[in-house]
């Protein structure tokens, strides 16, 4: 008889678990919504993986200006340079999952990363970081010292394979974004080249004025002045159309190597931030870039506007780790 009763009100205590468990769900996610909708109550933190003065550091620091203007909170840009972008991306994702601290970041500082690292990284950027919009693709540049005799890209080709090893490269660090697109390039173009790695770009840019190195693929606006200032010659540029800032200079494709390296530069927070802030800066960042304010601004660094959904832009982070891993295994580049 007891037993009876028991299986009676079983069935009642798991209704009434169910509707306790509800009642969480919806507090949680009104607590969410809520957070969401204060959020920001104190400054925001955008960490840079690199130097500054560079492309990606000009971005991100557009970025936290207009940020800052829109939520009326301070929105700080914080270099972190070292080891290909490592360092940096390494403290947003441990960092505490609050929206606070941030990471504007490239192509290379987590596809590339990835790509190349693999398991080796200190953390696994599809889990430990959480992709929160694309902002702007920027253009990548082929550039030599002055005096270097090729004077277009198929010389270029042409004195390579007549010369193999002759010809040297500078790049901002072994596995950055600048080695495996130019191992990409030697790839497709089936030339070698020598690799002379430096620390960072804009050292390996100096050692291409100097005439140190033959060449460089770089980034359009740090090297535009030398460019103009005659320092630098412009062979290419590494994008899928011309560049309106140098719209007589051919394209790799149209030079005879399709190499595309328009770097996809993008906010992340790390994995376990509330669903309801990872939006709203979604939402908002896109509202800010997409505005002439915002376009403007953009061109003035020869970026281009590019947004995506938070799936959108993961998705296309994953595709690009994808193939930059398939560059490091063909090209079978390691760690030096």
């Amino acid at each position: 008889m007891g037993q009876g009763r028991k299986s009676r009100r079983h069935p009642r205590r798991l209704i009434l678990m169910r509707q306790l468990c509800a009642c969480a769900a919806l507090l949680l996610s009104g607590a969410a919504s809520a957070q969401a909708q204060l959020y920001p109550t104190r400054p925001i933190r955008i960490v840079v993986p690199l130097a500054a003065g560079g492309t990606g550091d000009t971005l991100a620091r557009l970025v936290a200006d207009k940020l800052g203007e829109a939520y009326g909170q301070q929105v700080v840009a914080d270099n972190r340079p070292g080891a290909n972008g490592i360092i940096g991306t390494e403290l947003v994702a441990k960092a505490t999952p609050d929206g606070y601290t941030l990471l504007s970041a490239s192509t290379g500082n987590t596809a590339i990363n990835a790509g190349f690292y693999g398991v080796r990284l200190p953390f696994n950027v599809e889990r430990d970081l959480v992709a929160v919009t694309q902002i702007a693709t920027t253009t990548s540049v082929v550039i030599v010292f002055p005096a270097f005799s090729a004077k277009s890209i198929k010389d270029l080709i042409a004195l390579a394979k007549a010369k193999p090893g002759s010809v040297n490269y500078a790049s901002s660090g072994t596995g950055s974004a600048v080695h495996l697109g130019t191992a990409l390039f030697e790839s497709m173009a089936g030339i070698r080249m020598t690799h002379v790695p430096y620390k960072g770009s804009t050292p390996g840019r100096i050692a291409v004025v100097s005439g140190e190195t033959d060449l460089m693929f770089d980034g359009l606006l740090p090297s535009l002045p030398l460019i103009k200032a005659g320092k630098l010659r412009l062979l290419a540029v590494a994008r899928a159309a011309r560049s309106p800032i140098f719209p007589d200079t051919p394209t790799m494709a149209e030079a005879g190597a399709d190499v595309s390296m328009d770097p996809v530069h993008g906010l992340y927070a790390p994995a376990g931030t509330p669903r309801a802030i990872v939006t709203r800066l979604n939402r908002e960042l896109g509202r800010i870039m997409q505005s002439a304010e915002g376009r403007a601004a953009l061109a003035l660094i020869g970026a281009e506007l590019v947004t995506a959904s938070p799936e959108e832009f993961a998705a296309l982070q994953r595709r690009e780790r994808e193939r930059f891993g398939a560059i490091v295994r063909a090209a079978n580049i390691r760690i030096e």
